[in-house]
């Protein structure tokens, strides 16, 4: 199946070449007018796929005269597969930034516009400013979007014909838009085509946790210090054997030591009946398990993960007081975000730093269920056949593996794997001791800050001149990949230097051997291994790759096989040798395979809770359009009456039997008369209860009608209806949240947790569709301004003021 849609692109690459000499004879003004013809053609009635060859073979001979080159036929097949939605796995080094920008260029003919999406915002700008260039010579306008740009730059951003933009503001700026409070505060214009660069690291690795998008709650840090000094008092404990879901249910007990529980495969925490115990003497509590306690619950648990399961230099730094996020995928500093519900208080004050405002979930979602809501979307990677099947199962996209366009020679070289850390590094050092000393460029790759600091310090000592490129050092980051190629020199990087990076290899040090890449670990991943070989041999350039592991690295101590750990550990080897046993590779590749498959049960889980919450989000995001497009607002608001007191009389009369002062309780507010007045009376339970509801809604409209103001009204409405949603949505987000912290225990009850949620979900949504009606319409009904003389605060038109923006 593969080599045969490689075969049909083949023939239309050929088709693209046979236009190239007549595409070089345009001038640039002639090129921007193809532009216009192909956009008119398109207008007409031309599919796309028949203006491909052409646009194609335009696009390269923009190409040509920007950059100075243009794409090679492989790099051609790749945008065939980038067009048709596929994702287009390409060897690391064959030049994927340009393989975008004809698929680009095409789909943008349609004016619906083309999202371009990148792991960061260096690769974004970087990208918008150098591809850019070919679009702006065929007329396109190409647009950016980075962290720092208000709502204004960033509508016009999106407006242009092709926006660059990480998948993180993407995403953002798609909740954001279903919380504005007019229409005209929308920034995005639809979701037509997307191409995600690194689409195994937006749409698998960066999958595991949803977007979300939080603001200023409660604020108790005293709770938080509190916690905190139980967590530094409390004992970590361990299981008998490996905690499982499968075991829970069959029913099979635990021995269990300590007072918590570190789950690394799930980074999660549970405590033990010890630390249960423990908590209720600290806080003196009669039982920890009372639903009173859920927040002392929430608060300890988040204190003992952030000493336990956050790392500093790792998972985030302290700057300036401050606690800021590390992105694992990239390495950067996170500008702005914060962890939600309540984990960054908790890091905070272990770091005994100022806590800031406790945070309140006000939209989420998940990469999975946003990328989906593309009408058409593709993907390009070096490292994607190896997800080929959640591709296929999540985001119904395949995998096709492009041709490289000249052979790969870099030599990756087999593990070196050491029985202690410092043996390790110590013979790190020695390997960047003798290829500095040749002449030849060394890129060594950390997986934290903590350990490139480390790394640093070492080569220091060995007198070797070494750069630094980490997240503390961002600022610096295009100098320190331009110099990373030079003959000797040493280059230190997290992953930063990851994916996207292109390092220069002048011919100087392509005859001391080209680049030689130094891991100083396994990831978690393969996949982001392999980026990091990546940075070497790229377009047959000569290079080198080798990892150095020990028993001792994270990866091998949480993952490994315990058994075959320990009988490696007693073999006799020489101090600061290597492990020559196959085993040992066994092990670390096996670590490895264990840490993927847990990811992808993260994923299949994170999936699996948000399916219910993926629903009930487009119902409310639908409902919250229609209020906003004003589209029949007002009947609907009707019927919200005629429900709403229908349900509350019905409610009066069944529960006392007609009793004129309890019915009066219920709906009098509603009415411009008394429920005992003749009008009332000798009815039978159904017509009263629909009399009633009928002349609640018709005195509602006749208020709106005697206002006289019906555009001003209309709006207050709609602020109105806005109000109450969003204020009740938010709240709903919070208790979905607690109800998955909940029903995350009955796996210990030998119930699966998975199944009460989705019952204990739709419950809860069903209240609050209830809720949102019964609120819109008390809120509405308090809306009597001049008529009844039962509000102070009006306008001269009898009209309240209209509510603004959260």
């Amino acid at each position: 199946m593969e080599q045969a849609i490689l075969h049909h692109y083949k023939h239309i690459v050929k088709k693209i070449n046979q236009l190239a000499p007549a595409m070089e004879k345009l001038s640039e003004e002639e090129m921007k007018a193809k532009t216009k013809e192909f956009q008119e053609r398109y207008r007409k009635g031309t599919p796309l796929s028949k203006l491909l060859p052409e646009a194609f073979a335009l696009v390269r001979e923009a190409a040509k005269r920007t950059l100075g080159y243009g794409q090679y036929d492989v790099q051609l097949i790749g945008g065939l597969a980038l067009h048709d939605g596929l994702i287009a796995e390409m060897k690391t080094g064959e030049g994927k930034t340009l393989v975008s920008t004809a698929p680009a260029y095409l789909n943008a003919l349609t004016g619906k516009g083309v999202h371009i999406v990148t792991v960061n915002d260096y690769l974004a700008e970087r990208d918008a400013e150098w591809m850019g260039q070919i679009h702006r010579m065929l007329g396109l306008s190409v647009g950016c979007v980075l962290n720092q740009m208000d709502n204004t730059a960033r509508r016009k951003a999106y407006a242009c014909d092709i926006t660059y933009v990480t998948n993180n503001e993407l995403g953002f700026d798609y909740l954001r838009d279903n919380m504005v409070q007019s229409l005209n505060d929308r920034v995005l214009r639809g979701l037509h085509y997307c191409i995600i660069d690194e689409a195994d690291s937006v749409l698998i690795d960066e999958a595991r946790t949803p977007l979300i998008i939080s603001g200023a709650g409660t604020n108790v840090p005293k709770l938080y210090h509190l916690c905190d000094v139980l967590a530094r008092q409390m004992e970590k404990g361990s299981v008998s054997d490996r905690f499982s879901k499968a075991k829970a249910y069959a029913g099979e007990e635990f021995t269990e030591t300590g007072d918590f529980i570190v789950d690394e495969d799930n980074r999660t925490i549970f405590l033990t009946a010890d630390g249960e115990k423990k908590v209720e003497g600290f806080f003196g509590l009669s039982n920890f398990s009372d639903e009173q306690n859920v927040d002392i619950r929430h608060h300890i648990l988040l204190a003992i993960q952030a000493h336990y399961l956050m790392k500093r230099d790792v998972d985030y730094i302290v700057r300036d007081g401050e606690v800021l996020i590390v992105d694992t995928f990239t390495g950067r500093v996170m500008e702005g975000r914060r962890y939600s519900d309540g984990l960054h208080q908790a890091i905070e004050a272990k770091e005994r730093v100022e806590i800031q405002a406790e945070n309140l979930t006000q939209a989420t979602i998940t990469l999975q269920n946003f990328f989906n809501k593309y009408e058409k979307k593709s993907g390009m990677t070096g490292t994607g056949a190896s997800e080929r099947r959640e591709f296929r199962e999540t985001y119904h996209m395949d995998v096709l593996k492009i041709p490289t366009n000249r052979p790969v020679i870099r030599k990756d070289l087999p593990d070196h794997i050491y029985r202690t850390k410092q043996e390790k590094f110590e013979a790190v050092v020695r390997e960047i001791q003798d290829a500095h000393e040749k002449g030849q460029p060394v890129l060594v790759g950390t997986v934290s800050i903590e350990v490139s600091e480390k790394l640093s310090r070492m080569l220091q000592k060995a007198g070797i001149h070494h750069q630094v490129l980490n997240a503390k050092f961002d600022k610096e980051e295009a100098d320190i990949v331009a110099k990373a190629g030079e003959p000797g020199m040493v280059t230190i990087a997290t992953n930063m230097a990851g994916r996207g990076t292109d390092i220069k290899i002048p011919e100087e040090s392509k005859a001391a051997g080209g680049l030689k890449v130094i891991g100083t670990e396994r990831h978690e991943s393969k996949r982001i291994d392999d980026q990091l070989r990546g940075r070497s041999g790229r377009q047959g350039d000569p290079g080198e790759s080798r990892f150095f592991v020990s028993l001792e690295d994270d990866l091998i101590v949480y993952n490994g096989k315990e058994s075959l750990t320990e009988e490696l550990k007693k073999q006799q080897i020489p101090p600061g040798a290597p492990f020559m046993d196959q085993r040992a590779a066994v092990l670390v590749n096996r670590a490895q395979e264990k840490v993927e498959l847990d990811h992808f049960g993260m994923r299949e889980s994170l999936m699996h809770y948000d399916a219910l919450n993926h629903i009930q989000r487009e119902h409310i995001y639908r409902y919250r359009q229609d209020i906003l497009e004003d589209t029949r607002l007002h009947e609907e608001v009707l019927n919200m009456f005629r429900h709403v007191v229908a349900e509350k009389a019905e409610h009066a009369i069944k529960g006392k039997r007609k009793d004129p002062a309890v019915l009066q309780t219920a709906v009098g507010r509603f009415l411009d008369r008394e429920v005992t007045d003749d009008r009332y009376k000798k009815k039978r339970t159904p017509a009263l209860v629909t009399l009633i509801a009928n002349d609640a809604a018709d005195r509602y409209d006749t208020m709106v009608a005697a206002i006289g103001n019906p555009e001003r009204f209309a709006a207050v409405e709609r602020n109105l209806c806005l109000r109450v949603l969003d204020t009740l949505w938010v709240l709903h987000l919070s208790e979905m949240e607690k109800l998955q912290e909940i029903v995350r225990y009955q796996t210990i009850g030998q119930k699966d947790p998975l199944v009460t949620y989705r019952m204990e979900a739709a419950r809860m949504y069903d209240a609050l569709l209830r809720s949102i009606e019964e609120n819109t319409v008390e809120a509405l009904n308090g809306l009597r301004g001049r008529n009844d003389g039962s509000r102070t605060h009006t306008e001269g038109n009898g009209l309240p003021e209209t509510p603004g923006k959260e």
